[in-house]
């Protein structure tokens, strides 16, 4: 569904699993060449082999068990865990051709994922104070079902949202997800709902106009 992105706009979407330090690095170049007006802005939809990552915000003491490679990954945020199952979101936009507010974006790009999780049955929302995409679990319980970290340099935005489809969610257990330590993670696995990496993108896409128009717009 390339076709519901505009031109300036490039759609990639990977089926295998992208080492996350070369995902680092072709976001590194890409948004120095979007700045310098050398590139079209990109969405990158991908998965990563199991790793941990660091946010800038990250505290030694919430990687409890690094059984995987840990990065640091520049983003705001603490510790998250990435790996097979979960789709990755790489959002690679010119907010100096939009309006230009941090806040207005990441309201925006939680919404996005909202909206998506919202065409599988699934509702999900913002929760004041905790940073990512929340849901009702299985035992009735708030859990985390999507992680928010991003990164704007030169007003050029990097690094995105993952959400949990079908993870395995014992990976979780090496780390606090994003310092948060009173709630669990889910999946839409775990909630019931069997959706591949296509159909996610699919409807991901589907949201991406409502998505890049919010955009245009700062936030009240």
């Amino acid at each position: 569904m390339s076709d519901s992105l505009p031109a300036t706009v490039e759609l990639r979407r990977d089926s295998t699993p992208v080492p996350y330090r070369d995902a680092l690095a072709a976001m590194e170049i890409r948004n120095a060449a979007i700045a310098a007006g050398e590139a079209r802005e990109l969405i990158w939809l991908l998965e990563h082999p199991p790793v941990y990552t660091a946010g800038t915000s990250a505290v030694a003491a919430e990687l409890l068990d690094p059984r995987f490679d840990v990065v640091k990954a520049g983003r705001g945020g603490r510790y998250t865990y990435h790996g097979p199952g979960q789709r990755i979101g790489y959002v690679l936009l010119d907010l100096r051709q939009r309006a230009r507010d941090v806040r207005g974006y990441v309201h925006a790009l939680e919404g996005w994922v909202i909206d998506t999780l919202g065409s599988f049955g699934v509702e999900s929302w913002r929760a004041e104070g905790r940073i990512g995409i929340w849901t009702r679990d299985i035992d009735g319980r708030e859990a985390k079902i999507g992680a928010i970290g991003v990164r704007i340099r030169r007003w050029v935005t990097m690094h995105g949202f993952s959400v949990n489809l079908s993870p395995e969610l014992a990976h979780f257990g090496g780390i606090v997800p994003c310092g948060i330590e009173d709630y669990g993670v889910t999946s839409l696995a775990r909630l019931g709902q069997d959706v591949s990496a296509a159909q996610w993108d699919e409807a991901l896409l589907a949201h991406a106009p409502a998505f890049l128009a919010r955009l245009d717009t700062p936030c009240p």
